[in-house]
């Protein structure tokens, strides 16, 4: 059974719905998470938010995004953008008390703004959530104090600097997210090279099998459960390619032992690669290796 979508357009909907008061501000706010509450109308519901929410949150449950789980029992930072859903299946640990922070910020706060276009180019936003970002305890306080810095203000009388004072703490708070993510890539080794090897088999079963088509790296960001600029980044910091590299250097190998060990035409070749048009192979092919594929042949003869 699908669960009901709900449609949550403003920030004092979201303050309704987690039965809270009205906002002090209609396009920013900062929530107490351990003040907030999930009504039983609403439990078992999938929201889809018109703002961006960042949460720094413990034991709040179980959320999800689409198919993926990831259980909020650690202190992790969230990001969610504005046309993403999200289900919340609640703590049943009665010993445990929901808490943290959750900033909620209305595009039409940031609009004209340098945040506006800077904030699209934040790939945590894209995020599964099983891709949190995990932090230490120091790391927790100082994002925890940049975020009261933004509720002093919210709370504050507003005034004429009011909105570019709290835009600049919310960029101090992702160009630190951005630092902490960098790092997870660093010290996560284990499961990186997991993926690794993941990402090995897939490419090597995906050209055995003689596909009539190229991999994306859609498609094989969907493979490994990882969101498409997850992956890429991953990857950069582990070997310094991206996907798409990844994959040329793949197709590039195969074509070379084809090329050596088989009579097969280069367009054959091409065909068994996945390309529709023979000069469009030979043509990655020279500029991945200097040779034109059947230059490359004669070196073996």
């Amino acid at each position: 059974m699908q669960n009901k979508l709900r449609k949550i357009e403003t920030i004092s909907d979201f303050h309704k719905i987690r039965g809270l008061g009205s906002p002090l501000h209609p396009l920013v706010s900062l929530i107490d998470y351990g003040l907030a509450k999930l009504l039983p109308e609403y439990i078992g519901e999938t929201w889809h938010f018109n703002f961006y929410s960042i949460g720094l949150k413990r034991d709040v449950g179980v959320l999800r995004y689409g198919q993926q789980k990831y259980d909020f029992s650690e202190g992790i930072l969230s990001f969610i953008a504005p046309g993403q859903l999200l289900s919340i299946e609640p703590n049943t640990n009665a010993t445990l008390k929901p808490s943290g922070w959750l900033l909620l910020v209305h595009p039409d706060f940031i609009w004209n703004s340098s945040l506006a276009k800077s904030i699209k180019a934040y790939d945590f936003f894209n995020y599964a959530i099983n891709e949190a970002l995990f932090m230490s305890k120091k790391e927790e306080k100082l994002i925890e104090s940049i975020l009261q810095n933004i509720g002093q203000e919210i709370e504050g009388n507003i005034d004429h600097f009011s909105q570019n004072i709290i835009i600049a703490q919310i960029e101090l708070l992702l160009s630190y997210s951005e630092r902490f993510y960098q790092r997870q890539f660093i010290t996560r080794k284990k499961s990186n090279h997991e993926v690794l090897e993941r990402l090995e088999t897939l490419l090597n079963d995906f050209f055995n099998d003689e596909n009539s088509r190229l991999p994306t790296v859609q498609y094989v960001a969907e493979q490994l459960n990882l969101s498409p600029n997850y992956l890429s980044n991953l990857l950069k910091s582990l070997t310094g390619q991206n996907t798409q590299q990844h994959i040329h250097e793949k197709l590039i190998e195969k074509a070379k032992e084809q090329l050596a060990t088989t009579n097969l035409s280069v367009s054959e070749i091409a065909y068994q690669l996945g390309f529709e048009h023979s000069q469009s192979f030979s043509k990655l092919f020279k500029s991945k290796t200097n040779y034109a594929p059947l230059k490359f042949r004669q070196t073996f003869n």
